[in-house]
């Protein structure tokens, strides 16, 4: 990293979905959810979102400083609009208790990271190559939320 300050402001923007999402945790209504026998243990969270906000963060910084400083607008509006849905999610499954709309989110979500991958792959292929566990896990995300939604219905 050339420049630490933007390194750390581009992880400190990755992280704050985290930071909001976690205002919003599973209670007892997600307690009394059926889940598929595969739902990840809520352990993992923590760690395997860390990664990715990091991962995130990088990813922003790497692009940052490959693009164009007149041509910023599109690629930096999707990684923003990916972030806000991002930090949604747990509000619309964890505050609002909504299944219906939490998988609209997500989908929303999955379909912006895809966007925002293939967007900074164009200004660097490691930018694009940071997103790719934030997208498989996204995915895997997507699959659960939607199936604990048909299992609830």
């Amino acid at each position: 990293m050339t420049n630490p300050l933007k390194g750390a402001i581009f992880l400190f923007i990755a992280f704050l979905p985290g930071i909001i999402g976690s205002q919003f945790s599973p209670g007892q209504w997600y307690m009394a959810l059926h889940k598929p026998s595969w739902t990840p243990p809520g352990w993992i969270f923590a760690p395997v979102w860390t990664i990715l906000y990091f991962m995130i963060g990088l990813a922003g910084y790497w692009a940052w400083n490959n693009s164009d400083p007149g041509n910023r607008k599109i690629p930096f509006s999707v990684f923003a609009l990916q972030l806000i849905l991002n930090a949604t999610w747990s509000f619309v499954f964890f505050g609002l208790n909504s299944l219906p709309l939490s998988v609209v989110n997500i989908t929303a979500l999955w379909s912006l990271i895809l966007a925002n991958m293939v967007i900074f792959y164009r200004l660097s292929s490691i930018a694009g190559y940071l997103l790719i566990p934030y997208f498989l896990w996204s995915t895997f995300a997507a699959v659960v939320n939607w199936t604990i939604w048909r299992l609830n219905t």
